[in-house]
């Protein structure tokens, strides 16, 4: 695994695992053309966590330039992105502020709290829905990406709320995007049971418990929500990249299931203590229930065309 700062003065040599510490805006000028098989990310969310960073994506002064900032990123990706690649993009929603610029604890969830929060944006009300996640999958259809399936992410372990008029939201949207009409999927290495005990074709809605990464990361993936990404997208040793690395799961599940990581991160806390996770899996041997999870190691990819299989391509 090499580790990279950004600014730096050489192009990057992809040959194994990189993670890269600063600005994702920066940093993926950095690497190659159609580097990557594979895209697993959660980005910050408008609004909902302040960082510490200065110019840090996710506390843009209004929801529009939060949206550019996103689609100017994953136009970037898009590029490192293979032909036959995939995009799973992560990304939660939220309320208007009612022109607060600052946001208290809840008694349920005190890590809820903000001194720095953007307004209502042009043409919302006080207590709106942002309708974030669909707006942003709009932006990147219109340029150019293939949205090709909305994966519901429900939370049977949800955060409490403290609200009373609405209901407690339990869910988040996992987006599938694909850079062109065909490309490599795995359907088999993600088949699930059925009441009657027999496999089928993955549905659309996955029940995974939220978790913590035992980091000051205060919103990391859980590895369940990323290992289904990655089966269905890749091969043995193929890159899979995760611009806002966080606490660095996806490089920890990448790794177990034998692929490579590109791990990029502005934050040098998290940087550093995904560094430390990464290291004590080495020391361990990564041992764990996970292990017994398909590979989809030296299985050829099959090149999904729009014609082929109602519900999965054919829609």
């Amino acid at each position: 695994m090499q580790i990279l700062k950004i600014p730096s003065k050489s192009k990057v040599r992809l040959i194994d695992s990189l993670l890269i510490e600063g600005d994702v805006r920066r940093a993926l000028i950095e690497l190659p053309d159609g580097s990557m098989q594979c895209v697993v990310t959660s980005p910050p969310y408008w609004g909902l966590r302040d960082y510490g960073i200065p110019g840090q994506i996710g506390l843009e002064g209004g929801l529009p330039e939060f949206i550019q900032s996103l689609t100017g990123v994953f136009a970037e990706v898009k590029r490192l992105l293979r032909p036959d690649g995939i995009l799973w993009l992560n990304i939660g929603d939220g309320y208007t502020s009612g022109n607060r610029g600052w946001r208290a604890p809840d008694r349920k969830n005190p890590n809820r709290a903000m001194s720095v929060r953007p307004g209502n944006p042009p043409g919302l009300k006080d207590k709106d829905l942002l309708g974030i996640p669909w707006r942003l999958a709009f932006a990147l259809q219109d340029n150019g990406w293939y949205l090709r399936s909305e994966i519901i992410w429900h939370k049977p372990n949800a955060m409490p709320e403290s609200v009373k008029d609405r209901p407690t939201r339990a869910h988040e949207h996992l987006f599938m995007f694909t850079k062109s009409e065909r490309y490599t999927y795995f359907p088999g290495a993600v088949k699930e049971v059925a009441e009657d005990g027999s496999t089928r074709n993955r549905r659309t809605v996955w029940s995974i418990n939220t978790a913590t990464s035992g980091t000051s990361h205060v919103a990391p993936f859980p590895r369940e929500l990323v290992e289904p990404c990655i089966l269905a997208s890749t091969a043995d040793q193929d890159f899979v990249l995760d611009p806002f690395f966080g606490s660095g799961t996806v490089g920890l599940v990448a790794r177990r299931l034998g692929r490579r990581y590109v791990g990029i991160e502005i934050n040098p806390v998290y940087m550093s203590e995904a560094i430390g996770a990464l290291n004590y899996g080495l020391r361990t041997k990564e041992t764990n229930r996970h292990e017994r999870l398909p590979n989809t190691a030296g299985r050829p990819g099959r090149r999904i065309r729009r014609d082929e299989t109602p519900g999965l391509a054919g829609r």
